[in-house]
């Protein structure tokens, strides 16, 4: 379909964090070619002008950059203001994050610090400051970026899957808040993505086997693909979702019995 046609359809814009590269820039490009207008957040504003030009040149939509650091309060508050002002936003990509190598014993705690206003702090206040808006024009687009960490505390660093786990809780939390207001809102639980945030966090993704490592193409056509088919939560490497909703199933069947006025007995022996 031409940008045009999309345009026509009036989209309204996406605004995207961590849109300089990987994820973050690759959903630029699927979205700007869906013909979505954007507003590309990132720290690096270089890069981001970098994505918004070829962008420019591809596609008829318009692209403004917000150059911005998330773990920075001010900059945060800048992007906030602008979720809660600017009535042509219709879709938030809370994709911003970074990770950490390591164990917590040894690691340097400023580092985990950043990591959770990053992962978590900006994303719960994105996903505040744009929902007023959403439920006032009765429709809207929130996804959030997770990843599979948050179902495997075991695999790797803690404090990282945490913030993960976090995410797809308060996503899922939103799906219900949000959903009764015509919101369409998913989470994406990504498996090892080749990206930057590898090299970044002190990691080689070329020690996983290539089996294990999907594409940052196919990671974002797959996300994509998910919230066209009305997903609330896409795991795009998983070959069985039957195996999601067993444990969504074995999770709920828990609800009844998780308050109770009496200790279970084993408990009590």
């Amino acid at each position: 379909m031409s940008n045009a046609a999309n345009n026509d359809k009036n989209l309204g814009t996406a605004l995207i964090t961590g849109a300089s590269t990987g994820i973050g820039a690759t959903y630029a490009d699927r979205l700007a070619r869906r013909g979505y207008d954007l507003v590309l957040v990132a720290r690096d504003a270089q890069r981001l002008e970098q994505v918004a030009e070829r962008l420019r040149k591809e596609t008829s939509v318009k692209i403004e950059i917000l150059p911005a650091d998330l773990v920075n309060k001010a900059d945060l508050l800048k992007v906030e203001q602008r979720l809660r002002t600017d009535t042509s936003i219709t879709m938030l990509v809370n994709n911003a994050g970074m990770s950490i190598a390591g164990e917590l014993a040894d690691g340097d705690i400023d580092k985990y610090d950043a990591m959770i206003q990053l992962n978590i702090t900006a994303v719960m206040r994105l996903a505040a400051a744009v929902a007023p808006g959403f439920i006032q024009r009765k429709g809207g687009t929130l996804i959030n970026l997770a990843s599979v960490l948050a179902l495997a505390p075991e695999m790797f660093n803690g404090a990282y899957s945490g913030t993960k786990a976090f995410v797809l809780n308060l996503t899922q939390s939103l799906q219900n808040e949000l959903g009764k207001h015509g919101v369409r809102v998913q989470a994406v639980l990504p498996g090892a993505t080749r990206t930057e945030i590898w090299e970044r966090s002190g990691s080689d993704i070329d020690a996983f086997p290539d089996a294990m490592v999907m594409s940052v193409d196919d990671l974002v056509n797959a996300a994509l693909t998910g919230l066209d088919l009305g997903e609330q939560v896409t795991i795009p490497p998983l070959p069985d979702v039957g195996q999601w909703e067993a444990l969504t199933a074995a999770r709920q069947a828990m609800g009844p019995n998780l308050s109770l006025k009496n200790p279970a007995d084993r408990y009590t022996k």
